[in-house]
């Protein structure tokens, strides 16, 4: 053990450890969730503290010999390295402080060793006075949690794009299967499972492009702040070179507010980013419920589309199947709008020059996009790409449909259309039985009318 000590007193810190009295005290103060800072994060905070030591630099406030060792540190933790050294709970009170220590405290004492000097000797290099130079929790802290935001979307994001692709796929191979529309959850008009399939591509294109949109935000950052966006303790040159130097570090262009003090104590960024999220999520939930209403049955549902099976569904029922991988895309969906509430009142609950609850908002946004890859690759991977159509079915409902009438409404009218409607509904009989007993149209004016061609399409049948 060795013994470190802050202005509240000493503790004993294992001496294998990284980490310091600081980490120690956030350690018993909080154990909220029972789990650890997520990676990803904590790389991006690493990659905010080496810009800071590099700005510092190239200012001449921080000397090479303390600065370089404290890049270097950095650049071991970007890696991938000393990962288990963050042991701080993410719900946490004072607004990062925890967070932002137990990376000041890892950086100066790796740096330590790197010049063959003992563990806890803040004399030579410091967790406040040289890893927090020229920063607050306040700016350094949001500022990781926008890198972290920033690399884990372009990932989602890219899950996105694999999804709508695969979407579109379908679309094209889907493009000639009549089936039946519904609204209401009652029988339409005809569609094809194509026109389906790439209505779901289109939205989920849109999902990202409001991600894309909400970025522009968590590219603006407050660094040189520090505790209130005064800037007290920063100077000129170094607010300008930190962005700069964080743009090079992470082949992100970051840029300083025009406003350090707003984009210190407003949060409306993360709303928006959480938002973009929730709605992302609503999307899939569409999707994943049509195709599990789609793949209902298979003898009394709908039973449109083939699912691949993937584990047995009953413990009791032999031979049934569950639709379990568009059902886990749902409960983490949910889990995501559950997290955008968190998000929503931990902004609005700022007070004054600060918002101290943005832990809660990173954990949350975090997560939201960890589950959302997570099941978005799920869903392609065991669902999507295997999805098959059951056109036999799909032709059958559009057969026994008296939707079909609507479309013969230009050529016989409403008043007729909806005798033959009622006819079908008493009989039974299809609405083109009823049409070719009747002698309304011919058997080749009836095909051409309902022709997946004339009935998928704007316009009248010719």
């Amino acid at each position: 053990m060795r013994t470190e000590h802050d202005f509240l007193g000493e503790l004993e810190v294992p001496d294998d450890v990284y980490y310091g009295v600081q980490t120690m005290r956030a350690i018993e103060n909080f154990y909220i969730t029972g789990q650890k800072l997520d990676p990803d994060f904590i790389i991006a905070l690493a990659q905010v503290k080496k810009a800071a030591a590099l700005a510092n630099m190239d200012t001449g406030r921080l000397s090479h010999a303390i600065g370089d060792v404290l890049v270097q540190a950095a650049d071991e933790i970007i890696a991938g390295q000393h990962i288990d050294q963050f042991p701080v709970d993410p719900i946490q009170g004072g607004a990062g402080t925890s967070v932002n220590m137990n990376m000041n405290e890892v950086l100066c004492n790796r740096a330590l060793e790197l010049r063959g000097e003992a563990k806890g000797r803040y004399d030579i290099i410091s967790p406040n006075n040289h890893a927090n130079m020229a920063q607050s929790t306040n700016d350094a802290f949001p500022t990781g949690i926008k890198v972290c935001l920033s690399a884990k979307s372009a990932v989602f994001l890219a899950s996105l794009d694999r999804l709508a692709s695969e979407l579109e796929k379908k679309a094209t191979a889907f493009r000639a299967i009549l089936k039946m529309g519904r609204t209401h959850l009652q029988d339409a008009v005809p569609i094809t499972l194509g026109q389906e399939m790439g209505s779901y591509a289109s939205a989920v294109r849109r999902s990202m492009r409001r991600i894309r949109y909400v970025q522009r935000h968590i590219h603006t950052i407050n660094m040189g702040g520090t505790a209130v966006g005064t800037g007290l303790n920063a100077e000129p040159a170094y607010i300008k070179a930190v962005a700069k130097r964080l743009s090079e570090i992470t082949g992100e262009q970051y840029r300083t507010s025009q406003n350090i003090i707003d984009a210190t104590n407003n949060t409306d960024a993360f709303a928006d980013f959480s938002s973009a999220l929730k709605n992302a999520a609503l999307v899939l939930i569409k999707l994943a419920n049509d195709i599990r209403l789609m793949a209902s049955g298979p003898r009394c549902g709908l039973n449109e589309l083939h699912l691949p099976m993937r584990q047995p569904g009953s413990s009791i029922m032999p031979g049934k199947v569950n639709p379990v991988i568009a059902e886990v895309l749902d409960q983490a969906c949910y889990q995501v709008i559950a997290g955008d509430l968190a998000v929503t009142l931990a902004v609005e609950n700022g007070q004054f020059e600060l918002n101290v609850m943005e832990p809660v908002m990173a954990f949350n946004m975090f997560n939201s996009l960890n589950y959302l890859t997570r099941a978005v690759d799920t869903f392609v991977d065991k669902l999507l790409v295997d999805l098959k159509p059951n056109v036999e079915q799909c032709q059958k409902w559009l057969d026994n449909s008296v939707g079909i009438v609507t479309a013969l409404l230009p050529h016989i009218g409403y008043e007729k259309s909806a005798e033959l409607a009622r006819e079908a509904y008493t009989t039974g009989k299809p609405i083109r039985e009823i049409i070719l007993e009747q002698g309304i149209l011919s058997k080749k004016e009836l095909n051409h009318i309902l022709s997946p061609r004339q009935m998928t399409r704007p316009g009248i049948a010719e």
